[in-house]
């Protein structure tokens, strides 16, 4: 049986553009908003996180900027672009898309 991080590999960029959606936020906040959406079964490891946040803002999907925290931390903290919102909307069309046949063969079985 496959562990939920295997879902990811597919899914990540949209998952955290959907999470960007939501409103601008840090890398860690993004990864732990995730495991709290998905009812603390999805995990974002760092390893994957920041290269995925690194992609999606060369991509132009996402624009990030230097920000301090409350307790004063320098954070690099990240927000949807236009375009992002646009890719956005496209990614979620596929996944309805690609959910919607997986359902219809699952539910044959």
């Amino acid at each position: 049986m496959s562990k939920p991080a295997d879902l990811i590999q597919g899914t990540l960029d949209l998952l955290i553009l959907k999470t960007l959606a939501l409103g601008p936020n840090h890398g860690w906040a993004i990864g732990k908003r995730i495991q709290q959406m998905s009812g603390e079964v999805l995990q974002i490891t760092q390893g994957s996180l920041y290269p995925a946040l690194h992609r999606l803002e060369q991509q132009g999907w996402v624009a990030s900027e230097w920000t301090t925290t409350e307790a004063g931390r320098d954070v690099k903290s990240y927000a949807l672009t236009k375009a992002g919102k646009k890719q956005l909307a496209r990614e979620l069309k596929s996944w309805a898309r690609l959910s919607a046949a997986i359902g219809l063969i699952v539910g044959e079985a």
